[in-house]
């Protein structure tokens, strides 16, 4: 028993130590692609472009070419991860190794590789912007509209992330179950969402898209960093008409349930002022 007690507070350490890092790098990973180069543009503390070098001549400066190998490599690095560890054969050789800490080992060089690419980014700044606002009044105020959507959009991102059972994907959920004997959690779920999952795991397509595009200037490695991340998260979804339908029909369930909680509250009021 004092074995199985002490297994349990092991798990639960992993597993809160990987929430923490994930949380750091998650903030991390707001500043490296939103907020840092909103703010620059708006002081000018950093250089982000040079327009006045053309294009023929940029492409062909050594400085600009490896730092795009480099960014190359580390976007790669990246995906293969992200991919390698989500494979059908590995999440079954890893569950068989790791248990309950199958999704915390996923997550941690999840965010592990993040860490990693925004070490290492680099930017290009001997090329000239793909667009860049400048002029006034919209170099003042394209900036704050971009801010202001961008913290909209992160803001929805976390909502989502919290109705798609946050703890699960985290995999708190699965360690929280390995220690009160409840199973697997994932293989508690309805069949329906179950599909919808595996075919959606993460459903920030639109926000994503929005913070990775919607900059005031737009660098080459910026451009390369914003393709690759869309066509990632692009080509993972696989919806069809069937997860339509399930995600259709828990909306309407929980639409019913809120007023049915709003009327229950209302006659609640009612009752208590006749009552009174």
């Amino acid at each position: 028993m004092a074995s199985v007690t002490a297994r349990s507070w092991a798990l639960c350490a992993v597993s809160l130590l990987n929430l923490l890092f994930v949380f750091i790098s998650g903030a991390d990973f707001i500043r490296f692609v939103s907020f840092r180069p909103i703010y620059h543009n708006i002081t000018g503390e950093t250089t982000l472009c040079q327009d006045s070098v053309p294009w023929p001549v940029a492409l062909k400066d050594s400085s600009v070419l490896w730092a795009l190998v480099v960014d190359l490599s580390l976007l790669a690095l990246f995906v293969a991860q992200h991919s390698l560890m989500a494979w059908a054969p590995v999440k079954r050789a890893l569950q068989t190794v790791l248990g309950a800490l199958n999704r915390t080992a996923y997550c941690f060089t999840t965010a592990l590789a993040l860490q990693i690419l925004m070490h290492h980014w680099q930017p290009v700044t001997g090329a000239p912007c793909l667009w860049s606002v400048r002029h006034a009044p919209w170099s003042v105020w394209f900036p704050l509209l971009c801010f202001a959507l961008h913290f909209l959009c992160w803001a929805i991102i976390c909502s989502i992330l919290v109705i798609f059972d946050y703890p699960e994907l985290l995999g708190i959920k699965q360690v929280y179950y390995e220690c009160l004997g409840l199973g697997d959690p994932w293989a508690q779920k309805p069949a329906p969402a179950q599909r919808l999952l595996s075919h959606l795991r993460h459903p920030v397509c639109l926000e994503l898209a929005v913070i990775l595009w919607l900059l005031p200037a737009f660098s080459l490695d910026r451009l390369l960093l914003a393709g690759t991340l869309s066509a990632y998260v692009g080509l993972a979804h696989s919806l069809d008409k069937q997860d339509l339908a399930y995600l259709c029909a828990q909306l309407k369930g929980k639409v019913w349930l809120l007023a049915e909680l709003q009327c229950g509250g209302v006659e609640q009021n009612g009752s208590e002022e006749k009552e009174g």
